[in-house]
């Protein structure tokens, strides 16, 4: 089921790919929806309260697998998550938000955010999300690193144990799309900004979640020719 979800994923991503570059005016018509009086709705003691608890929350749950792995090491606990289960969390967390979304695509696509564009009271030009030739110089607008990081909470719920984890999978989808809708309302992305962080984001959790299901060699066997 999980590859089948990564095809279908991976599908998704290239058909909205062309939907929002055929039609970018989705994205001033989603941005305009969260705009009133001159200003995004969530700015705000209220917003940035909420924006702090979505950027923590994913980093403290990393913690706690790490803490838990540390207990159950140490004899502490008997049940947590072995060194796979950590090492698949730390390197989906590390490739997806941490390298392909804040160290790559936030670089190089020179996207203003929507609170920087001329449609919102800013100094600069909208430009569509496959551009690449806007304004702002680093930490762009494509794609959004908060929401990215909010859908790696996908890695955590698949380790859920069977009977919990298509609750803990729905907790993290909505978790991921709250985020998202929070960075909207912030003025700090558009919809596809957050749409393609959390596809690719996605599609690198359920890519390495193939390798963590599979069953690790034996020690001594050569690998097959």
């Amino acid at each position: 089921m999980t590859r089948k979800t990564l095809i279908i994923l991976l599908i998704a991503t290239i058909y909205l790919f062309a939907i929002f570059a055929l039609w970018p005016q989705i994205d001033l018509g989603i941005a305009g929806l969260f705009h009133s009086s001159g200003r995004f709705i969530a700015r705000g003691p209220t917003g940035d309260l909420w924006r702090r608890f979505f950027y923590d929350a994913p980093y403290l749950l990393l913690g706690a697998f790490l803490l838990t792995a540390l207990a159950k090491k140490c004899g502490r606990v008997e049940k947590g998550p072995d060194g796979r289960a950590i090492i698949f969390l730390v390197a989906t967390l590390a490739l997806g938000p941490g390298l392909l979304v804040n160290g790559v695509l936030k670089e190089i696509s020179h996207r203003p955010r929507p609170e920087q564009t001329r449609d919102f009271g800013g100094p600069w030009t909208f430009q569509p999300y496959e551009s690449f030739g806007g304004q702002c110089a680093r930490n762009c607008s494509f794609v959004s690193g908060e929401a990215a990081t909010a859908a790696w909470t996908l890695a955590p719920a698949l380790l859920a144990p069977p009977p919990a984890r298509a609750f803990a999978v729905a907790a993290a989808l909505l978790f991921t799309l709250a985020t998202a809708g929070l960075r909207m309302a912030y003025g700090g992305h558009y919809l596809s900004d957050v749409t393609f962080a959390a596809l690719f984001t996605f599609l690198i959790v359920l890519g390495a979640y193939q390798w963590y299901r599979r069953p690790p060699r034996p020690k001594g066997e050569k690998p097959r020719e």
